[in-house]
């Protein structure tokens, strides 16, 4: 698994991104955008972001010291599995709880709540394991 947030890897996870309409669209609707960083737990930053306009992705790139909206980390493992099984609502509830899923930066509580964004964050994992 060692293309996960690799250049080419983000640029097909944001084309895949784009190309969904309930994760793009749904998020354009309420004008979301975000800087979203990727990566691994334990490491001092995250490997990838994808930067969202109006819900789009507009750029899919290796870090580079941007201020992160949200900035999610997991162990490869998690991440396989999720690549594998995009996990669903009660599964990523689990990995935030137990610290397998962790919010480095991001209200994962306030935006779980609202189901303008929630919908879209589950989403993003089915989309992420087409890539």
């Amino acid at each position: 698994m060692t293309d996960l947030f690799s250049d080419r890897w983000l640029a097909r996870f944001g084309d895949a991104w784009n190309a969904e309409p309930e994760l793009s669209d749904a998020l354009g609707r309420i004008g979301f955008e975000a800087t979203i960083g990727y990566g691994f737990k334990g490491e001092d930053k995250p490997r990838g972001v994808l930067i969202v306009r109006d819900g789009k992705v507009v750029s899919a790139k290796p870090f580079s010291g941007e201020p992160l909206d949200w900035d999610l980390r997991a162990d490869m493992s998690t991440w396989e599995s999720w690549l594998d099984q995009p996990p669903g609502m009660m599964g990523v509830g689990m990995a935030y709880t137990s610290s397998r899923l962790q919010f480095v930066v991001g209200d994962y509580a306030a935006m779980i709540k609202d189901p303008r964004m929630a919908g879209p964050f589950m989403k993003s994992f089915a989309v992420m394991a087409r890539v």
